[in-house]
């Protein structure tokens, strides 16, 4: 692959230590990345062996030989985000590295730092020419922003707004790291090249879909973080919004970035919240850096709507929460039941396609079928594809696929500033006013989420 000088806003941060720099450590491991360099920048007055120790524990398949080699290739230069002249030093710190190894000035610039920083970063980059527009000829200068990109509509729009400014969109990423693993991924090919399922997916055959993301885990050291976004802002407003455009777009004229990007946008534009409950964990207000009386919610359940002739009166069930009593991610889609032509034993569910994105990726095809040895009796047979087991390959770590994809050039797994603004406008709609249920660490969530369920006549699945 081409060389690349990778420059890490935040490198001393935790999404740099417990993410970033383990995907770019296995990637040059495996001879993914050859010709590179990197370039740690934060406020920490730290070394490039430091920044790297640090990450050390996350490392996998490590050995020290193949850690020193990477370190050689780091290099760390304290920065104030808001200093231009700190900006001017990292680009002849950066000009001079890519001289002396001979680089083509190739770069990624990858803001792992706090959305309040980003217009400051962006402007500071093109000013000091550390990051040039967009170019047909010559090296790419490319820059990438982490979630959560802004805490609603109108902040997220006045970052988009800057950095329009400063760079062509084509240079711009926007991450959402859920779009790069393997199944999540795979929705796109299984529905558009399969004719077992492209003809059925609309309002005639399809009954109603649930995304869920349940998890085990509390909030940990992110507490800071946390209570400022919750459970909407923190998974349904990027993450789960846009596994329902991929579900809910139009097919595109090319399996490919833009176009791709262009139908999830159209469908971003069309959904609605029509109901929700919200839930925090027992204990939560008790953790550390939580504000003692703080209304932020750990669990969230919706029922949204897209406004378009496919999916209209179709309801997405979207639910995720911390503390919850097991980890998993799946998506699920219910169709509706067929004419029964028996006097009896009918089957009690019709059809259905469930795509478990984690633990163990698996397709899961629900069939109707004759119970053995028994004349009209109904028995539900699950067929099951195992991701690993069947293609014998575990899935990538999703930050080494977002390395990859943008040297590439792929914009299929970074978001557009319209699909941005479309999934805040979704999530502020909601307001502020929504009763907060309390439910024990370890359980299936509050009782009101069972309500809520039995309400809408759906059962959540597992």
């Amino acid at each position: 692959m081409h060389d690349v000088t990778i420059i890490i806003f935040g490198a001393s941060g935790d999404l740099a230590r417990r993410k970033l720099l383990p995907a770019l450590y296995h990637l040059a491991r495996t001879n993914v990345l050859t010709r590179y360099a990197i370039v740690g920048t934060a406020r920490d007055s730290i070394t490039a062996q430091e920044m790297v120790a640090s990450a050390r524990p996350y490392f996998n398949h490590a050995d020290e030989a193949s850690i020193a080699e990477f370190t050689q290739h780091c290099t760390y230069q304290h920065l104030d985000f808001m200093r231009l002249d700190d900006f001017q030093r990292l680009e002849q710190h950066v000009t001079a590295l890519e001289q002396q190894q001979g680089l083509a000035e190739n770069r990624m610039l990858y803001c792992a730092a706090a959305s309040d920083f980003y217009c400051a970063i962006t402007q500071h980059s093109a000013q000091s020419g550390l990051a040039r527009k967009h170019q047909s000829f010559g090296p790419w200068h490319r820059i990438v922003y982490e979630k959560p990109f802004g805490h609603d509509l109108q902040s997220a729009h006045a970052i988009n707004q800057c950095i329009a400014h400063y760079f062509d969109e084509l240079q711009i990423y926007r991450i959402d790291h859920y779009l790069t693993k393997e199944l999540v991924g795979n929705i796109v090919l299984v529905r558009f090249t399969n004719i077992l399922f492209e003809p059925l997916w609309n309002n005639r055959y399809i009954d109603s879909v649930q995304i869920i993301l349940n998890e085990q885990e509390g909030i940990g050291t992110r507490g800071t973080y946390y209570d400022t976004y919750g459970a909407l802002k923190d998974m349904m407003q990027n993450h789960m919004l846009e596994i329902v455009a991929l579900l809910g777009m139009e097919a595109p004229e090319l399996l490919t970035g833009e176009h791709i990007r262009t139908q999830r946008a159209k469908v971003l534009e069309k959904i609605h919240i029509t109901d929700a409950v919200l839930g925090q964990y027992e204990g939560y207000q008790q953790e550390p850096y939580i504000h003692p009386q703080s209304t932020t919610e750990t669990f969230a359940a919706v029922q949204c709507m897209i406004n378009n002739p496919r999916w209209l009166g179709v309801p997405f069930y979207l639910k995720t929460g911390k503390c919850l009593h097991r980890k998993e991610s799946l998506i699920h889609i219910q169709f509706k039941p067929v004419h029964c032509l028996l006097t009896k034993n009918c089957p009690s569910d019709s059809n259905s396609l469930t795509i478990r994105i984690a633990p163990d990726p698996t397709f899961f095809v629900t069939l109707n079928a004759k119970q053995p040895g028994v004349l009209h009796e109904v028995l539900p047979v699950d067929m099951h594809f195992s991701h690993h087991y069947a293609l014998s390959i575990s899935e990538s770590h999703a930050y080494e696929v977002i390395v990859q994809e943008i040297m590439r050039g792929e914009h299929s797994i970074a978001v557009r500033f319209d699909e941005i603004e479309s999934a805040w406008r979704c999530i502020d709609a909601l307001g502020k006013n929504l009763p907060l249920h309390s439910y024990e660490k370890g359980s299936s969530g509050p009782e009101a989420a069972t309500l809520f369920a039995q309400k809408h006549s759906i059962r959540w699945r597992t």
